[in-house]
């Protein structure tokens, strides 16, 4: 078995792992984002929540019962947006053994970044409880038995993920029969086939089976034919005894009974009940049928201007949704919902669908018994929102239109602002918040806004936020210098302690030693007018940046 190097390939059998550290990493959402040295091997163990993880290239995204491997190289860092995260961090070498002997090895195993699965998971974190609890007992024999469990941690890893073609492990067996069932299950199968596809024996195939899906083989099957029997139901018309036969059952009246086992209703309950719907895939990858024009949206998110760019009015949101000074009178007397959502309240509202701007799954699983309910990132960029909101609404042109009036008119105000904001210019925006603590906004608020091919570029220290789709992280204040970009946007909360940490932070030395206060580029406002990134903020901005600009240049 060999694995791929980043100078030739190395079989597997010539490296031998030695287990360095284990450490606990439990970060809450926004905190500043840690650098993790990475001069060993490191294996990132996901237990709970989801970030980025950022190190040379593209981020990664870190999601629970996942594993990230990094191979020994540039220190690493990882984001964490709405969640807070917790993983296991372990750091390892290697040896590889060749005909002269051994030397030291720090070549690539798997590519940078790899997302190892590990099924079950419940081993591998039982692994990795065990290694933590016993990092401090002294003694060789503890000593051995951390290794002993780490080596077989890296097995289970290796099995698991490795090509079928280079193990003969059961669980990699039966995961090639499982792609096998996705392209063939419109045709007769039986488990013995699918056993001997695998090419292990039947009853340690369904075992094999049970543990790798939760589910029995036939079970999983049926599941999958009225996976596909339900996408036929939304775009046919075509008799049942035809799409029964297209997903695999032969026998109609047996095709109607599962269904109805499965859903319970009959295939033809089913179909009037998405007619006139679509389906859709949200942020965090739930599939959804939400009406094709739906009218009473409840938009629990920052960005409630996005509906308004569109046309749309919500039926419900959060007040604190409602502090930007740009929405319009209306749009301030949208009912209240609740932070978070009370799910009493939105009921009461009758909505035909929940745009929900929270990764958390307890919370969607209670809203989507209400209405149908969709997960969205607030944070991404404005072009992304709408063009997603404009699908999911049925205002595709009304976004396209929207969009490109918008685009125009922000690249003709960068150029008229070309004589303030010189080409490559940097801007910083900063604002206290939770009491003295200090956040820089990446790819949330005002940044988002400033941030243009033609207008500011991020700061040094905040591009690697801005790339990763964070939109906001706290730093401490003593490094503050690594984020001021030539322009600095302090921003002052309505909170009093975090509205005097903020005056205190401007008399200091500290801030005083700043290139954008000595050169006069700053501009202090208040975050309850400014700090927003919805397409009617972005939109007002148009007119008031340059005039804002103007007057301090």
């Amino acid at each position: 078995m060999r694995l791929s190097s980043d100078s030739a390939d190395v079989p597997l059998d010539s490296l031998l792992f030695h287990f360095a550290d284990i450490e606990r990493i439990e970060r809450e959402a926004a905190r500043y984002p840690d650098t993790y040295e990475a001069e060993l091997y490191t294996l990132l163990i996901a237990t709970e929540g989801q970030g980025r993880l950022l190190r040379d290239g593209a981020p990664t995204n870190v999601v629970a019962d996942k594993c990230y491997w990094l191979n020994p190289g540039s220190p690493f860092r990882l984001f964490n947006e709405c969640d807070a995260i917790r993983c296991y961090r372990l750091t390892f070498s290697a040896v590889r053994i060749n005909s002269g002997g051994y030397d030291k090895y720090a070549g690539e195993i798997w590519p940078e970044g790899t997302a190892l699965a590990a099924s079950p998971f419940s081993r591998l974190s039982r692994l990795a409880d065990a290694l933590h609890e016993s990092k401090m007992t002294p003694g060789d024999v503890e000593s051995l038995a951390r290794q002993a469990r780490f080596t077989e941690m890296l097995a289970v890893l290796f099995e698991r993920n490795l090509r079928a073609e280079h193990s003969s492990g059961p669980l990699q067996a039966v995961e090639s029969t499982i792609k096998y069932m996705r392209g063939n299950y419109m045709y007769p199968l039986t488990v013995k086939q699918l056993a001997e596809i695998s090419g292990i024996a039947q009853w340690q195939y369904s075992a094999a089976f049970q543990e790798l899906t939760g589910k029995r083989p036939l079970d999983y099957l049926t599941e999958l034919r009225i996976g596909r029997a339900k996408e036929w139901l939304g775009l046919s018309a075509e008799p049942l005894r035809e799409i029964a036969r297209r997903v695999g059952f032969s026998d109609e009246y047996y095709f109607n009974r599962r269904f109805r086992q499965s859903t319970g209703m009959t295939p033809r309950q089913y179909s009037e009940s998405i007619r006139g719907k679509i389906r859709v895939k949200d942020w965090t990858g739930h599939e959804v049928d939400i009406p094709e024009s739906p009218q009473r949206i409840i938009y629990h998110g920052e960005t409630l201007g996005d509906l308004s760019a569109l046309g749309v009015r919500a039926v419900g949101t959060s007040e604190s949704f409602k502090n930007n000074g740009f929405l319009e009178a209306d749009e301030r007397g949208v009912p209240d919902v609740g932070m978070p959502i009370d799910p009493g309240k939105a009921q009461a509202l009758k909505p035909d669908l929940i745009i929900f701007a929270n990764a958390d799954e307890e919370q969607y699983n209670a809203l989507s018994k209400i209405a149908p309910t969709v997960t969205f990132n607030t944070f991404a960029p404005l072009e992304h929102r709408l063009h997603t909101l404009g699908q999911w609404l049925g205002r595709k042109r009304e976004a396209e239109m929207w969009l490109s009036a918008f685009n125009r008119k922000a690249a003709a105000m960068w150029d008229r602002l070309r004589p303030v904001v010189r080409r490559g210019r940097t801007a910083s925006v900063f604002v206290y918040e939770h009491g003295e603590r200090l956040f820089v906004m990446g790819a949330s608020g005002l940044s988002s806004a400033l941030y243009h091919p033609r207008g500011f570029q991020a700061a040094c220290g905040i591009r690697d936020i801005v790339e990763a789709g964070v939109g906001f992280a706290e730093i401490p204040p003593d490094r503050l210098p690594e984020y001021a970009g030539d322009h600095v946007f302090m921003l002052l909360s309505e909170n009093a302690p975090s509205r005097r940490a903020a005056l205190a932070m401007m008399e200091s030395p500290l801030w005083n030693s700043l290139p954008a206060v000595r050169s006069g580029c700053v501009y202090v406002l208040e975050a309850d007018a400014w700090n927003y990134s919805d397409a009617k903020f972005q939109e007002r901005l148009l007119d008031t940046l340059p005039l804002l600009l103007h007057r301090i240049s």
